[in-house]
C-alpha cells in the first residue's frame, strides 16, 4: 500500500512537534489537529470521533501520536474488510515506541520501521511472520510478487512450528527468506516455489509461488499503432513463453517512443514502470540480437528496439527468454536477467509535468491528488513564496524556485527538467488552470520553435480552489448562480477588451469575481471596473473583499459596490461583485452573502434542481 498522504493525528499542542518530526520522513503526510490549536496542524478537525473514521474509510494511512486505546476505540465499530484496510499506527508521546495496530501485511509495519529509524525508536511489530521468521509471504519486498492461489497461512504456521518447508529457487536466490533462519530445505510437505514461470490455477503447483521481477518486456511499433493490438501481442508472448506477468519488471522501448499511447498502454496493463533507452544505447545492444535489421536502423539509428531494449533491461549477463514476435505494427521481446531488474537503474524513465494548484496556500485547501503530485516529484518549480507555502521538501526532491513576473521562464525549466526523465511538479496557487500556469505551459507546447526534448513527456493537471471559491466560501455563496471571473491586468491583455467583458457582464447581471484587481503601479483599473458594473447594479450591491485567503493575514470584508474602498485592494484580494439576486443575511454575529440558485418571483419558493 502506498503511504503517500498519511495522516499523522494529534490530540493537543505538546505533540505537535513530535508529529512534524514524523511527518517530514513520510511523502505528503500532513499532521491533523484539533481545531482550537491554530496554525499547529496542516488539517484541522472538529471532533476526532468523527473525523478519525472518515479518514480510515478514505483508505489514509493512520499515525496516531496518542495512545494505542484511543484509535483502538475510535476504529473497532468500523473494521470489516482487513485486507482493504490501511495502515494505523499509534507513536507514544516521548517518540520511544511505534506500534503498528492495522494493516500490518499493507504497509503498516514497514512503516514503523520507516518512523521508528528517523526517531531512534523501537518499533513494536508483533505479527507472527514478521518478528519469528523476519518476513511476511503475503507482503514480499519490492521487486517480488505473491502469485495466485498461495496457500499462505498454511506455510506460515508450518514455518512457525520448525516444520520444514521445500524451497525451489528456479529463478533467482531469495535472501529474504532464509536470512532469519526459516527451517527451509530440499523437501517438505509444504513447497514455496520461487520462478519467472506462469502459474495456471488448478495446476499442480507448489502452495506458494513467488514472482521475482526478472524479466523486461521489450516494446517496438509504428507511429499510431492501437494500444489493443500492442497488449494483445505482449499478453501472447507471455503466454506463448510460460512467463508470468507478475516478473515482469519493466516495459522498454526507444525514447522516441517515450509518447506512444500503444507502449504506454501495456506498461498500464502490467502495472510496472516504463524505461526508455536512446538509439546509441540500443545500438550497442546489437551483437546480441536474433535478427538485426537495416531498415530499422536507417529508421531509427539502431538495429532493433525490441529486443534490444529489453536485453539492456536485463544487463549483460542477461539473455532472451523469448524472441522477437510481431503483430502487424508491433514487435515484443522478452529478457530474462539473474538477478532483480531494478526499473529506477536501467535507462530513463518517461518525464513527467504535472500541473499543481495549490488553492490559496492552506494545507486543508490541497487535494489529496495535488499532495500526491507534490510527494512523488523530484523536482518542484515555482515561484519561490508559493514553494515556501508547501513547507519541508520530499525526501530527495529539488527546489527550483523563481521570481514573480518569471512564469514562462518557470514553464521552460519544467519542460526541460522533465526532458530529462524527471517527475516535475510546476506549482501554481488558486487553481493552475485559472490565471495560472497550465495555459501557459500547453502554449508553449503548441508553440512553433518547440523543443524536439519536450514532446514524449507526460502531462497532467491537478486542480486547486481558486481564490475566486474560497472568496465565496468565506462569505457565504455569493457564486450560487450564474457567474463569471474577470481579470483586471492589462499586462497582456488590451485594457479594451477588459472593459468590454465588463460591460457585457454587468449587461448579463453576472455575479463578477475581479482577479488581479490592482497593484502599486496599477489603480485606475479597478475604479473603471466599478464605474462600469456600477451602471447596471445598485449602489448597495453586496461586494466581497478577500485578501490573504487561506494564508495568514487573512481578511475578508463583506461591503457594498459604494462603500467600496479602492486604497485597500492590492494583487493579493480577490473582489466578488454580486449581481441583482445576491442577498445579505445576518447570522452569527456577522454578514453572510447568498446568491439564490433559481430567479422565482418574489414569494415563491424556487424548483429544487440538482446540479450536474
Amino acid at each position: 500500500m502506498a503511504l503517500t498522504g498519511a495522516a499523522v493525528v494529534i490530540l493537543d499542542a505538546r505533540q505537535a512537534p513530535l508529529a512534524r518530526r514524523i511527518a517530514r520522513v513520510l511523502p505528503g503526510a500532513a499532521v491533523h489537529g484539533p481545531a482550537s490549536l491554530e496554525g499547529a496542524a496542516d488539517i484541522a478537525y472538529e471532533r476526532l470521533a468523527s473525523h478519525l473514521p472518515a479518514v480510515f474509510r478514505a483508505g489514509t494511512p493512520i499515525v496516531g501520536v496518542c495512545a494505542s486505546g484511543i484509535l483502538i476505540r475510535l476504529l473497532a465499530p468500523h473494521l470489516a474488510d482487513k485486507s482493504a484496510e490501511p495502515p494505523v499506527l499509534a507513536v507514544s508521546e516521548d517518540g520511544a515506541s511505534v506500534v503498528p495496530l492495522l494493516g500490518g501485511h499493507h504497509g503498516a509495519n514497514r512503516l514503523a520501521r520507516t518512523i521508528a529509524d528517523a526517531l531512534g525508536a523501537h518499533a513494536a511489530v508483533t505479527t507472527a511472520g514478521d518478528t519469528a521468521l523476519g518476513f511476511a509471504l503475503d507482503a514480499p519486498p519490492p521487486g517480488w510478487r505473491l502469485g495466485e492461489g498461495a496457500r499462505v497461512k498454511e506455510v506460515t504456521a508450518a514455518l512457525l512450528a520448525g516444520e520444514p518447508v521445500q524451497l525451489i529457487a528456479e529463478a533467482t536466490s531469495a535472501d529474504w527468506l532464509t536470512a532469519g533462519g526459516a527451517p527451509f530445505g530440499d523437501w517438505g510437505r509444504l513447497t514455496v516455489h520461487i520462478t519467472e514461470r506462469r502459474v495456471v490455477p488448478g495446476d499442480d503447483v507448489a502452495d506458494v509461488t513467488l514472482h521475482p521481477a526478472v524479466l523486461a518486456l521489450g516494446i517496438g511499433c509504428e507511429r499510431g499503432c492501437a494500444p489493443d493490438e500492442l497488449v494483445v501481442l505482449a499478453k501472447r508472448v507471455l503466454v506463448a513463453g510460460g512467463l508470468a506477468p507478475e516478473a515482469v519488471a519493466c516495459v522498454a522501448s526507444l525514447d522516441l517512443k517515450a509518447d506512444e499511447p500503444a507502449v504506454n498502454a501495456v506498461a498500464d496493463w502490467l502495472g510496472v514502470p516504463f524505461r526508455l533507452f536512446d538509439a546509441q544505447a540500443l545500438e550497442r545492444e546489437t551483437p546480441r540480437l536474433t535478427a538485426p535489421s537495416e531498415v530499422v536502423f536507417r529508421a531509427v539509428g539502431c538495429h532493433g528496439v525490441a529486443e534490444a531494449a529489453a536485453l539492456a533491461c536485463a544487463g549483460a549477463d542477461g539473455v532472451l527468454a523469448m524472441p522477437k514476435a510481431r503483430s502487424e505494427r508491433g514487435t515484443c521481446a522478452v529478457a530474462r536477467a539473474h538477478a532483480i531488474i531494478e526499473p529506477a537503474r536501467v535507462g530513463r524513465g518517461r518525464g513527467r509535468v504535472t500541473v499543481v494548484g495549490i488553492g490559496p496556500g492552506a494545507r486543508a485547501w490541497r487535494t489529496p491528488g495535488a499532495d500526491a503530485a507534490i510527494a512523488n516529484a523530484t523536482d518542484l518549480v515555482g515561484y519561490g513564496r508559493y514553494l515556501d507555502l508547501l513547507g519541508p521538501l520530499p525526501p530527495g526532491c529539488a527546489r527550483h524556485a523563481y521570481p514573480i513576473g518569471a512564469e514562462e521562464e518557470r514553464c521552460r525549466a519544467a519542460l526541460t527538467l522533465a526532458a530529462e526523465g524527471r517527475r516535475v511538479a510546476l506549482v501554481s496557487s488558486g487553481d493552475a488552470g485559472v490565471y495560472g500556469m497550465a495555459a501557459l505551459l500547453f502554449e508553449l507546447l503548441d508553440g512553433e520553435a518547440v523543443d524536439p526534448g519536450w514532446r514524449g513527456i507526460a502531462l497532467a493537471v491537478e486542480p486547486g480552489i481558486s481564490a475566486l471559491q474560497a472568496a465565496a466560501a468565506r462569505a457565504g455563496a455569493p457564486i450560487g448562480h450564474d457567474f463569471c471571473a474577470i481579470s483586471l491586468s492589462d499586462l497582456m491583455t488590451p485594457w479594451p477588451a477588459i472593459a468590454q467583458r465588463l460591460r457585457a457582464a454587468a449587461e448579463a447581471d453576472f455575479v463578477v469575481a475581479l482577479y488581479n484587481p490592482a497593484s502599486g503601479r496599477r489603480r485606475i483599473q479597478l475604479s473603471e471596473a466599478r464605474t462600469i458594473l456600477s451602471a447596471h447594479r445598485p449602489p448597495d450591491c453586496p461586494v466581497v473583499v478577500a485578501r490573504n485567503l487561506g494564508r495568514a493575514g487573512e481578511q475578508v470584508t463583506v461591503t457594498t459596490l459604494d462603500g467600496l474602498d479602492e486604497d485597500a485592494i492590492d494583487m493579493l484580494t480577490v473582489v466578488v461583485v454580486g449581481n441583482s439576486r445576491t442577498r445579505r443575511m445576518e447570522r452569527g454575529g456577522r454578514a453572510w452573502l447568498y446568491t439564490p440558485r433559481g430567479y422565482a418571483p418574489a414569494g415563491v419558493a424556487p424548483r429544487a434542481v440538482e446540479s450536474a
